[in-house]
């Protein structure tokens, strides 16, 4: 999920872009002259290399990996679904609105994220079997059509569609936490258990978030584009790589819940 440290990294790509000075022929000639080995620690420091759209694969494909591993755990060992989920609910807060993204902080996010999704998919499987390959299947042809759109048919949001985005985004994750916790704590299915002429609230929060969830990813490639474009530092392709994955399990998430509604 695109979150506010992705806006202030382009910013300061951007900036540092505009500032950069332009070497004269002279000062070009006498920088290829020097030696090709020198002591780095003598002049100043080299800056960090610009991000690339590789980088951001390779995060995300690693990140994936740990939290599938976390997510066999979590399959094998559903008690632990619980607290797993609040952990990666503390470590998600912390990496989206670090100064700094953190490699460390946010690997752990991926695999406690991991034994919450394993654990709380096992739980649906033993209800409805086959519901989690339905999840995926469907979670992968959203994320498709979606990269599908902006690569191929240039879909692009706009300052003010950005901001209700981070809005609409902002608001639905204040509504979950606080209803995770009501839930939690009362022993009921929450808002989502309401039921409106016979019909479960749930299946149109369900929609409404799924919906959410899949123009969120536009914002997530938008702001790795725009990343790459800047040439913001490569260590921000770790918050890249954060985002995408916390979107994609949203999604994932959302989906699983909504086709439960359904085989209900």
């Amino acid at each position: 999920m695109s979150n506010p440290m992705m806006n202030r990294a382009i910013n300061q790509g951007a900036q540092a872009g505009r500032n950069q000075p332009v070497m004269s022929d002279e000062e070009l000639n006498n920088l290829f002259n020097q030696p090709a080995a020198q002591n780095r620690n003598a002049g100043p420091q080299v800056a960090d290399r610009a991000m690339t759209y590789d980088d951001v694969m390779m995060k995300t494909g690693v990140l994936f990996a740990i939290l599938l591993a976390g997510a066999v755990v979590g399959w094998l060992v559903p008690m632990l679904a619980l607290p797993a989920a609040l952990i990666a609910l503390v470590l998600g807060l912390v990496n989206a609105f670090k100064k700094e993204p953190s490699k460390a902080l946010i690997i752990g996010y991926a695999a406690f994220e991991g034994v919450f999704l394993g654990g709380i998919s096992g739980i649906f499987e033993s209800m409805y079997p086959g519901i989690v390959v339905q999840a995926v299947l469907a979670t992968l042809s959203v994320f498709g059509v979606m990269l599908a759109l902006f690569k191929f048919k240039g879909v692009r949001y706009g300052s003010k569609m950005m901001k209700f985005m981070m809005i609409a985004v902002g608001g639905y994750a204040v509504f979950s936490i606080i209803n995770f916790f009501f839930a939690m704590f009362t022993g009921s299915g929450g808002a989502r258990s309401i039921e409106i002429f016979g019909m479960p609230l749930g299946i149109v929060i369900g929609i409404v978030a799924t919906v959410l969830a899949a123009m969120t990813l536009i914002m997530d490639f938008q702001m790795i584009e725009e990343g790459v474009k800047h040439k913001i530092p490569e260590k921000y392709s770790w918050m890249c790589a954060f985002s995408l994955m916390v979107t994609l399990v949203w999604l994932y998430i959302e989906i699983l819940r909504l086709i439960s509604y359904f085989r209900d």
